[in-house]
């Protein structure tokens, strides 16, 4: 479906920022070659708490991180083997989760019926994925496909973020070229305009031309000379629950989204860039240039946009009720998405919002409004 990419005043509604997520889909919850053989990390995706193991042969395994015994979490345990050891008591569970030893009991004896709910898991572009929601349903879906991946004419920086603010408000500045404002000093884009904004039922895709000039523009490829200005096209789509972004045949990203909590969230992401250096150059010096592209150059910009969206988030914290003005209707089109995708999730698994978030009211009728056409969201106000 096209939508109107006019910029007009529309009234955020602010029950976006308290719901839940979708969980049949894979997430991304970290780097695959930080992770060695007999090591445990703990991961969380919103508010489920899961240990990651590889075991001695480097097979990946998750459990759920709280052992069946005492609720000790597990990632603080040993793996023997295939297996996953508790560190208070020793109890072993398998890849499954099923309790396979406990220490202390002679061979012959019952094991009792102690299990971890285990969960779907895989390694693929370097990443860790998990498929928190329904396991049956983890074979229906893979993770977003990333073409650049191993392509001998891009050069891939990874970045890690971690943003104690809801993913709402993470989506949303990914989707926000107009914030380039913010990184003027970083010599970012400027004079940005919404030019496409298509939406599905799991997708919005928006369209920007955008400018750029400045050293870092010439480094990238963008501008022949530092103060010649260029114009291109970036192609931003956010497909639930992930991000990739384009930028006419210069730069890729790809954006992995890790909700973990109401006012928690990170995410794994990897650029693609053309730089005009010989391959074999670039490849030799990657070891260098891959840590130093993401500390002085990418986590530049991200440090800036961490510094808003978690200012934004305190601000919500400090009023729920505070209403705000947004006017780029691809910010509400994703708005509209995270809702729909948590309400097809509580209405498939015939569940209520939780009970503690108190939502429950706020999603009924924030629910309603998103569910309206763009012209009933958009106030009769144009912008300026």
């Amino acid at each position: 479906m096209e939508l109107t990419t006019a910029l007009k005043g529309q009234t955020v509604r602010n029950a976006v920022r308290e719901v839940g997520i979708n969980p049949d889909y894979w997430y991304a919850v970290g780097w695959a070659n930080k992770l060695k053989p007999n090591e445990v990390m703990p991961v969380k995706i919103w508010q489920q708490a899961i240990a990651v193991y590889r075991d001695a042969t480097s097979q990946l395994h998750a459990l759920e991180d709280a052992c069946p015994h005492k609720g000790v979490a597990l990632h603080k345990g040993k793996v023997h083997g295939t297996n996953l050891a508790c560190r208070y008591h020793g109890w072993e569970f398998d890849d499954q989760g099923d309790c396979v030893k406990i220490p202390y009991f002679p061979p012959e004896q019952k094991l009792p019926c102690a299990q971890a709910r285990s969960y779907p898991i895989q390694e693929k572009y370097n990443i860790i994925w998990i498929f928190p929601g329904d396991p049956a349903l983890a074979a229906t879906c893979s993770p977003p496909e990333i073409r650049e991946f191993d392509h001998p004419d891009f050069f891939m920086v990874p970045v890690t973020g971690h943003f104690k603010s809801h993913f709402s408000i993470c989506n949303e500045n990914s989707m926000d070229v107009f914030h380039g404002f913010l990184h003027e000093n970083l010599q970012g884009w400027f004079d940005p305009i919404l030019t496409s904004l298509r939406e599905t039922e799991n997708s919005v895709c928006a369209d920007y031309r955008v400018s750029y000039k400045g050293k870092l523009a010439k480094f990238l490829g963008l501008a022949e000379e530092a103060e010649q200005v260029t114009t291109k096209t970036v192609s931003v789509e956010y497909r639930y629950p992930h991000y990739q972004s384009s930028l006419e045949g210069v730069s890729s990203l790809y954006l992995m989204r890790l909700p973990m909590g109401p006012t928690e969230s990170a995410s794994f992401a990897l650029f693609f860039l053309r730089v005009k250096l010989p391959k074999w150059f670039l490849r030799s010096l990657e070891p260098v240039l891959q840590p130093l592209l993401e500390q002085h150059v990418f986590m530049k910009f991200l440090n800036q946009d961490i510094e808003m969206m978690e200012s934004e988030q305190r601000r919500y914290l400090d009023n729920p009720q505070r209403r705000y003005v947004e006017v780029n209707p691809a910010i509400i089109a994703v708005q509209r998405l995270i809702v729909r995708q948590y309400e097809q999730f509580v209405q498939k698994s015939s569940q209520s919002p939780d009970p503690e978030s108190g939502n429950s009211d706020k999603l009924v009728s924030f629910s309603k409004a998103m569910a309206s056409s763009p012209a009933e969201l958009t106030t009769e106000s144009p912008v300026g």
